[in-house]
């Protein structure tokens, strides 16, 4: 029989920043495994030294001793430990050469914590000499819910993600369109190259051609060297362009030529570039009405529509809220190092009946603001921070009646829109979505803001 040291799980988890270095402890410490943390390479390699451990995490980019220099002196060592490590985009590159280096797997910041366990146990199944473990059921992959809605949704997923095609996402902002963008890729036959997310939707359009195409050194002021875009930094993994509905004309026509040749070229240079990479895309707005309205380009819609991954909002599936409440609740309280909160009939009544303008994101906000608000452990509606938690939601919104929940999402939208004295910047994240949603849903609903107040 083995020892208890012989059979205990620890994990050595380096980086710079405390705050990750906490986020890690408190992820892997309740998955049940021990850990230990260093703050740059030196000094894991004296932790290393000093007691036995199974596994490495650590950044890529360190002061003093970085994540490669670190890889290299453990193998000088004899140190043939599996080491995962965590990257920005920015140095997606460097963890691709790390792995050809010995490094087994590598995540990319901020990283889903879930992502991170289900990477571990495959470390820690495979040096057992085990098969990899395999989800009991969806909220293992992140997809959280037992509605049929979300059953298509994950089949949809395992569909897709095995054919090498171009993927559209559509969904209101908050439903999860990047967590789908996310499983697809690592359901893929891509899944060990990089998956690099764009933001379109808060990226200026000015800078967004350099950092998706990359420039070469002196093309433009402040091009003091050359740059690799994100476009080339996907090569032989996944391009997930989040909001491209909000890029111009120009820029569409540029994508448009990436998807039919396969080549890039760099601003002020002349060679062209081949690159290999499936292009996921995806957007809240209503993309075939900016197509009728003449902003979005036909030809570029259907290249990159392939197949559409439709997201259903959260009102659409109900029954998922007590599961969605639960797997929250538990994973805020374990992150404050505290037991579950009690969430009583009334409080789970009051969420099943909330139109939840924000879907998910919004859920999940209010889950995170009652956890931290509520005393002697238990979650009541008004911890929640809720516009319109005073007078309650409408109690109409559970039926399904689609007249109901726009007129409760629009009173809702009027509500923290007057608690913000009608700044959109500040009523955002009131309702747990993006500005652009925001500004969205205004004009849907005819909302119309006092001139002397109308800011963005």
């Amino acid at each position: 029989m083995k020892s208890a040291a012989q059979t205990r799980k620890t994990i050595l988890a380096v980086d710079d920043d405390p705050h990750i270095l906490e986020v890690l402890e408190v992820r892997l410490v309740s998955a049940g495994y021990d850990v230990v943390t260093a703050g740059d390479g030196a000094e894991a390699l004296h932790v290393l030294a000093t007691r036995p451990v199974r596994l490495v995490i650590s950044d890529i980019r360190m002061p003093g001793m970085d994540g490669m220099r670190l890889l290299e002196e453990m193998e000088r060592r004899g140190l043939r430990l599996p080491i995962i490590f965590l990257t920005a985009h920015g140095s997606i590159s460097g963890a691709v050469e790390a792995i050809k280096h010995g490094a087994v797997d590598y995540l990319t910041k901020p990283f889903d914590g879930q992502e991170l366990l289900a990477r571990v146990a495959e470390v820690f199944a495979k040096a057992a000499g085990a098969p990899a473990p395999v989800a009991p059921d969806m909220a293992e992959s992140g997809l959280v819910g037992q509605s049929q809605a979300m059953r298509d949704l994950a089949a949809m997923i395992d569909r897709v993600a095995a054919r090498d095609v171009n993927v559209l996402i559509l969904g209101e902002s908050g439903t999860g369109k990047e967590l789908v963008a996310n499983l697809v890729h690592r359901r893929s036959p891509r899944k060990n190259g990089p998956l690099v997310t764009v933001d379109c939707g808060s990226t200026p359009a000015g800078l967004l051609e350099s950092e998706l195409f990359g420039h070469v050194k002196g093309s433009f002021t402040h091009a003091v060297k050359d740059k690799k875009g994100l476009i080339e930094q996907a090569h032989q993994g996944t391009l997930f362009l989040d909001e491209i509905g909000n890029i111009t004309m120009e820029m569409q026509i540029r994508l448009l030529r990436v998807l039919e040749n396969h080549k890039i070229r760099r601003i002020g240079d002349v060679r062209e570039i081949q690159v290999d990479c499936r292009v996921i895309a995806a957007t809240n707005a209503d993309i075939f009405e900016q197509v009728a309205e003449g902003v979005f380009r036909e030809d570029l819609l259907y290249r990159l529509k392939v197949v559409t991954i439709n997201v259903p909002p959260l009102r659409e599936r109900r029954e998922d809220i007590p599961i969605l409440a639960e797997h929250f609740n538990r994973q805020f309280c374990a992150a404050q190092g505290m037991p579950p909160v009690v969430m009583p009939p009334e409080t789970m009544a009051y969420l099943m009946a909330y139109p939840w303008p924000g879907n998910v994101r919004q859920l999940r906000n209010a889950l995170e603001a009652g956890v931290v608000l509520c005393s002697d452990g238990t979650l009541a509606p008004g911890d929640l921070q809720l516009p319109l938690a005073g007078k309650g939601p409408d109690r109409s919104a559970g039926s399904g009646d689609s007249l109901s929940l726009d007129a409760s999402e629009k009173a809702a939208i009027v509500r923290a829109l007057e608690q913000s004295n009608w700044v959109q910047k500040a009523a955002a994240p009131l309702l747990g979505v993006s500005r652009r949603a925001l500004n969205y849903k205004i004009q849907k609903y005819g909302i119309e803001i006092p001139k002397r107040r109308a800011k963005k």
